[in-house]
């Protein structure tokens, strides 16, 4: 049998212990709404200084409705995974369609079910706005909650099922955005993957995998690829590359870089070494080639990925850009 977790306890413990995060300081449902996409796949520390550039240039949804794609790219570069740059500007045009074309007259809904209906918005980003921001008794589902749970419950490999049902018994529904941050924030900050805080844990007492943490739960298998492509890096008299924008598709789309594919026509260029970039579960090893063009563009006006950051990094770094 399972002990409850004490809920005043943890709650105690949050008022005490989070840490001063700016989206903590709103209840603003958009602001919050960007802090939690961003935060999908940026850590923390990292995601302050966007998510503080984002609420200045677009602090409403119809400020990023009204602007280009591009100019939300151009924000993000640097954060990674720029597909939530795109749906989270596809979310912003919906939610200022009019009711009648499927959309909310430009306000972000107040519930976890119409969120789920927005682009880019799953379960969990739904629950975490809808109760963080409007105070709807829903529980959230994450990562580090997913952790603490299989602790308490010395559970190797909970299902989805049992974590939400773990999650939903144990929901504090006077409170739930506080309460749903302050699990969030125990596991990212005291029951961590590798190095758990036991000793400082508020709710050890009812944990039953303590004694060996680590093994709960059991770390996912991540296949790993790997992506092998060709680029030509060129550069015009003046020292500036050429670039191109990408398509629609890709984890690239729609950013701009030197021409990049599987296989190029490299008779003429000068190989300059080999550029590796790491995902989550690719590995892209780019071999560059270098050439000249007529024309180039500054690099700093448009959205370069990280990956095109190393490669043109590689030309200045061998002295090929004046």
């Amino acid at each position: 049998m399972v002990a409850q977790l004490s809920q005043s306890t943890l709650l105690a413990w949050y008022a005490e212990s989070k840490r001063d995060l700016p989206w903590r300081h709103t209840t603003d449902g958009w602001q919050i709404l960007l802090s939690e996409i961003l935060l999908q796949q940026t850590q923390v520390s990292r995601g302050i200084g966007y998510w503080l550039k984002l609420v200045e240039r677009f602090p409403t949804p119809q400020s990023m409705a009204e602007a280009e794609v591009d100019e939300v790219l151009f924000l993000w570069q640097g954060a990674g995974y720029y597909s939530r740059a795109r749906r989270l500007h596809a979310l912003a045009r919906q939610v200022c369609l009019p009711s009648s074309e499927g959309g909310y007259d430009g306000v972000l809904p107040t519930t976890s079910a119409h969120l789920l209906q927005l682009p880019g918005i799953g379960p969990y980003t739904a629950a975490a706005v809808a109760s963080i921001a409007y105070g709807e008794p829903v529980a959230c589902v994450d990562g580090n909650i997913r952790r603490v749970m299989a602790r308490q419950a010395k559970s190797a490999n909970p299902s989805v099922k049992e974590v939400e049902q773990w999650a939903n018994r144990n929901l504090f529904h006077s409170d739930a955005g506080d309460w749903n941050q302050a699990l969030m924030e125990l596991g990212a900050t005291v029951c961590t993957p590798k190095q758990p805080k036991c000793d400082g844990c508020p709710i050890a007492p009812s944990c039953s995998g303590q004694l060996d943490a680590t093994a709960y739960p059991e770390p996912k298998k991540i296949k790993r690829k790997r992506l092998d492509l060709m680029c030509e890096l060129r550069y015009d008299s003046s020292g500036l590359p050429f670039l191109v924008q990408r398509g629609e598709d890709g984890i690239l789309a729609g950013l701009w870089g030197p021409h990049m594919e599987e296989e190029l026509d490299v008779e003429s260029l000068i190989f300059i070494g080999e550029v590796k970039h790491v995902l989550s579960h690719r590995d892209i090893f780019v071999q560059v080639w270098l050439g000249i063009c007529r024309q180039g563009m500054d690099p700093s006006t448009v959205a370069v990925s990280a990956l095109d950051r190393k490669i043109l990094a590689l030309g200045d770094r061998q002295g090929y850009r004046s």
